[in-house]
């Protein structure tokens, strides 16, 4: 096995989906929902991945899990590529690598209990004896801020920000090293937001967790994420240091989407000028040639219509996809 200074690694990964189009359905189309992306996450770091909806960030956390086959490319974990992996073999990478999902309800089972839910890893992966149980699952919930007598409810009976210390209960149980937090506070209160990402936190340097931590909301993204790694159309366009990436923004895509973070401040609201975007998010089953973004972008080239610009590293880290750069 190679060695890596990453924990996980991503290669060129490829994930399209067959679709069919036409009268009689015989068109032979692709969504190229992730289409040729790379980069890595280092042990106890936290990658922030932010785009608009439809970018393919979902999409990314579920083909590293394997919920998704790639169609293409590599994902290592320790230097293993996991891509090509039987369900076997898989089995002791899904104990290691959790997801936490983004809505709390859909991803529980409504017909088992707190306790059947949190213990189910445990069962699977043969953790505890059968007497130990009870005593794990009840000290997952103190870990995540719920009580003990808890266990016994169903999910339902909870708030939305509870059932996702549930969600995150469980993804811990397994006692993985590298967690996907897919939109995990999206939907939840604003007011509730802020205790479950201190809760990621914390939890990340108690038990020395990695995150790949999938949102919208760039200000939250800000706060826990060293790195950050912008996505559009299936393509990351910007990767660097989170402070580099919100102080000094190059790519013309990641410049509008920071517009629109609202400053706490009024008068300084109102004096900032915002970067409207024109036009539409193109079909990823019919992407544009070149620069995916050039058709919504103000300073496009001549051969931003036709080269696809390659990710290039800027200094310290900091990496653009643009042709402004070349």
């Amino acid at each position: 096995m190679q060695e890596t200074p990453y924990l996980i690694e991503v290669k060129n990964l490829k994930k399209w989906f067959r679709v069919q189009r036409g009268l009689w359905r015989t068109q032979l189309k692709h969504v190229r929902a992730i289409d040729g992306i790379s980069f890595g996450i280092k042990k106890g770091e936290t990658l922030g991945l932010v785009g608009e909806s439809g970018c393919g960030k979902t999409t990314v956390g579920r083909t590293i899990i394997r919920l998704y086959d790639p169609t293409e490319g590599q994902v290592l974990y320790e230097g293993q590529d996991i891509a090509r992996l039987t369900e076997e073999e898989l089995k002791p990478y899904r104990r290691k690598v959790q997801m936490i999902f983004q809505d709390p309800y859909a991803s529980l089972n409504p017909r088992m209990t707190v306790s059947d839910i949190i213990a189910e890893p445990l069962n699977v992966h043969g953790l505890v004896a059968p007497s130990e149980r009870q005593d794990r699952v009840h000290e997952l919930l103190k870990m995540v801020g719920l009580n003990p007598e808890h266990a016994n409810r169903y999910p339902h009976e909870f708030s939305g920000g509870q059932r996702q210390r549930v969600g995150i209960a469980r993804a811990l149980a397994a006692d993985p090293s590298f967690i996907i937090c897919d939109e995990p506070i999206s939907a939840l209160d604003v007011s509730i937001q802020a205790q479950v990402v201190n809760l990621l936190e914390e939890l990340q340097s108690k038990l020395q967790l990695t995150y790949l931590f999938i949102a919208h909301d760039l200000a939250m993204v800000k706060h826990i994420s060293n790195r950050i790694a912008v996505m559009y159309l299936g393509k990351i366009v910007e990767i660097g240091p989170g402070h580099e990436l919100y102080e000094n923004p190059k790519h013309p895509y990641t410049l509008a989407l920071l517009s629109a973070v609202p400053i706490p401040d009024p008068d300084m609201e109102a004096k900032r000028r915002r970067i409207i975007l024109k036009g539409d998010v193109p079909s990823p089953i019919d992407p544009p040639e070149g620069c995916r973004f050039h058709t919504r972008c103000a300073r496009v080239q001549p051969e931003c219509k036709s080269i696809t610009p390659e990710l290039k590293d800027l200094g310290g880290g900091h990496m653009v996809a643009c042709h402004l750069y070349d």
